[in-house]
């Protein structure tokens, strides 16, 4: 089978298992291919070592990535159509301690792709989008966490003028005026930040919040009236909290300027995987700012429950995200 030829029928069996991740691992005798489904890691297959290079070789190329450089990371993106559809892929790759080449990829999946199980919950968060402030959106990685903010700027980009910042672009999107840093070229989040703000955009979003420089850019430009999305990784709807103020955010600049928080998981269910969301709006979050010590979900555990009471997640799937 030519190489193209495995690539497709690779992305094409990640895609069908609706994969967030594959995992490209050397090991001692080969290379072992795995996905990262919501129900975990999972081996795919494993292959020999040039298989292995053949097929990172591909990718790496593909992406625009330096197919010489085996050992420091890169990073990379590219577009592949899967029957009749197109994808876009997000590549990282790293040596181990041996210089032996390690690539993930992230699949981008389109917003219409997107299920809720709740759909209400998505409404109720489109209705804070109709204010000022900051909008959190938190969960581990494959969440969907990009897909639920660019759903919702998706609608206000009807009416609003919606400018991106993100490292990089993940979800290309035609209704939106989207940049990317660039360090090489100088192009930082702190600059794009400056040109954004004289652009006069009515909806910013500054992708992933992921130190204390871009935690304070979101709560600066949120703070001088502008609607921010952004997304962390955090372990809950109240420790996204927590998460910020690890990152320098003060107590008194969150209580003027977050408007909502939704914590969220992709949970297979007995109809196909859908996201189910943690909900806190501007006036439970005020007392939960308040309080010395915060508990961790709002209604995640009653929201599991009725999953399961009607029939839609098992006892499997509600045991194993009971605690988000």
């Amino acid at each position: 089978m030519a190489i193209e030829e495995q690539v497709l029928a690779l992305v094409k069996e990640a895609i069908h298992e609706r994969a967030s991740d594959i995992f490209f691992l050397p090991k001692e005798k080969g290379y072992l291919i795995q996905l990262r489904t919501s129900k975990g890691l999972a081996p795919l297959k494993g292959v020999s070592f040039q298989s292995g290079q053949e097929l990172l070789t591909w990718f790496k190329y593909a992406a625009q990535m330096d197919i010489a450089e085996k050992r420091r990371p890169q990073v990379g993106s590219m577009k592949l159509a899967i029957e009749g559809k197109d994808y876009w892929l997000r590549l990282s790759s790293l040596g181990d301690y041996q210089g032996r080449e390690s690539l993930v990829i992230r699949l981008i999946y389109a917003l219409s792709q997107s299920r809720y199980f709740f759909p209400e919950q998505l409404e109720d968060l489109a209705r804070f989008c109709q204010r000022r402030g900051l909008i959190i959106t938190s969960g581990p990685t494959g969440s969907g966490k990009t897909t639920t903010m660019y759903e919702l700027a998706k609608r206000l980009s009807q009416t609003k003028m919606v400018m991106t910042i993100e490292d990089p672009v993940e979800v290309h999107e035609g209704s939106f005026l989207q940049t990317q840093i660039n360090p090489v070229a100088g192009i930082s989040y702190l600059s794009l930040l400056k040109a954004a703000l004289r652009h006069r955009p009515d909806v910013l979003i500054i992708g992933e919040i992921r130190d204390s420089e871009t935690a304070h850019l979101a709560v600066d430009a949120a703070l001088s009236g502008h609607l921010v999305l952004a997304t962390v990784h955090a372990k809950s709807t109240f420790q996204t909290i927590s998460r910020l103020e690890s990152l320098g955010v003060l107590e008194n600049e969150l209580v003027n300027c977050l408007t909502a928080v939704s914590y969220q998981r992709l949970l297979p269910g007995k109809q196909g995987t859908a996201c189910l969301l943690d909900l806190a709006g501007p006036d439970l979050l005020k007392k939960v700012l308040l309080q010395k010590k915060r508990g961790d979900f709002h209604n995640w555990a009653d929201n599991l429950a009725q999953l399961l009471k009607e029939g839609i997640i098992d006892e499997t799937t509600a045991s194993q995200f009971s605690q988000g």
